[in-house]
């Protein structure tokens, strides 16, 4: 009898080894774990870094502003334009209506004397009536004034022509700088939306923080404001002794000095317009700051250098860009008050300079009209608009 062998288990069922089992329960804590796991937070950012991405979205939103403001001029300058165009292209329509009329009453006039109708009518069907009144047959038979209709009747659908095509061409263009408007408009409320969701985010605790950061770069900038006035108190004093120096020296009573300054009508000119500028833009100071506003009550930055100016008698162009095109470019040193002052590499803000490194400007969304360090933003330059 054959001896009795114990049979194996079924492969599903038996007994793994040792080591496949310990990976296999290591395989399923790993699993265990990763699927408990919650993903990895962000970090929070820090409030120097929240500073500088608001700061970045107001410095993008005034960017977007001076479009705005660019496309507005554009598109009321452009606007007066096609009004312009159509009310001419009406006169001149009026015009030729009155010629071809004067015309019809030739042709009338032709047919009921038994005249040659059929030449008059082609006159008026004819694409260019000039053409058929050079032919010699029908110049035979036009006195001086039905000939001097024709060529009036030639004049007046050509300007029509013109005006028509100029009108057209008038509202493409005027329809290109509405929808930069829009877009431009879009762009400003899109960043201000983007700050104010940013600033909503953030508890007492983290305001609070923001706050003090803000004082610190404030007092930085002061600090900086008085260094510059030191230094043109002391370049003025410098100037004043040479002046006088220079007076005494020359004033032996021969009458042949050679003063070094400058027309002293045009200083005082200057000097006038200047102190003018500043005392509309002081008078605006607590006006909030509205993003595209020209003033009375409220002014963007562009918008309150402009009629500052225009207080004092200067006409400005409406955006920074072309502003800092208006003017004489001067050193930060030789600012003067009344001066531009220009900031950013894209020239997107400016303010109107006092003395001791302080300026008016009209700073941001939910800001005042104030004043403040020029060195608060980053310098670009400085204009003298007169």
């Amino acid at each position: 009898m054959a001896p009795h062998r114990k049979s194996r288990p079924p492969a599903s069922m038996g007994m793994r080894t040792p080591a496949l089992a310990t990976a296999a329960l290591t395989s399923v804590a790993l699993l265990s774990q990763s699927a408990d796991a919650s993903p990895a937070a962000e970090p929070k950012p820090s409030m120097e870094e929240v500073q500088k991405k608001v700061d970045d979205l107001y410095q993008q939103a005034g960017t977007a502003t001076e479009k705005y403001n660019e496309a507005k001029a554009k598109t009321t300058k452009q606007r007066k334009r096609v009004d312009t165009l159509l009310d001419d292209m009406a006169q001149r329509t009026e015009k030729l209506n009155d010629a071809r009329e004067e015309l019809g009453t030739f042709a009338a006039a032709q047919y009921r004397t038994g005249a040659s109708a059929p030449d008059t009518a082609s006159l008026l069907l004819a694409d260019n009536p000039q053409d058929y009144f050079d032919q010699t047959q029908l110049m035979n038979r036009l006195t001086a004034r039905q000939k001097q209709a024709v060529e009036d009747y030639a004049t007046q659908r050509a300007a029509a022509t013109q005006k028509r095509q100029e009108a057209s061409e008038g509202l493409e263009t005027l329809t290109t700088t509405q929808s930069t408007l829009k877009t431009s408009k879009a762009d400003v409320q899109r960043k201000l939306a983007e700050a104010r969701e940013l600033l909503s985010k953030l508890t007492a605790e983290d305001k609070a923080r923001l706050a003090a950061i803000e004082r610190e770069r404030q007092e930085k900038a002061q600090r900086k404001a008085d260094e510059l006035a030191r230094q043109q108190a002391a370049d003025a004093a410098a100037q004043a002794q040479q002046d006088a120096g220079t007076a005494t020296g020359t004033g032996t009573g021969t009458g042949t000095g050679t003063g070094t300054g400058s027309a002293p009508g045009s200083d005082s000119a200057a000097t006038s317009k200047a102190a003018k500028a500043l005392a509309f833009a002081r008078a605006q100071i607590g006006k909030p700051y509205v993003w595209g506003a020209s003033g009375p009550g409220s002014y963007d930055c562009s918008g309150l250098t402009q009629a500052a100016w225009k207080a004092a008698g200067v006409t400005l162009p409406r955006t920074t860009w072309d502003q800092v095109e208006t003017g004489t470019t001067v050193s930060v040193d030789h600012a003067q008050p009344g001066d531009l002052v220009f900031f950013y590499d894209d020239i997107s803000h400016v303010g109107i300079y006092i003395g001791d490194g302080m300026m008016i400007h009209a700073p941001k969304p939910g800001a005042y009209v104030r004043e403040e360090s020029i060195y608060y933003m980053p310098i670009h330059s400085v204009v003298r608009p007169a």
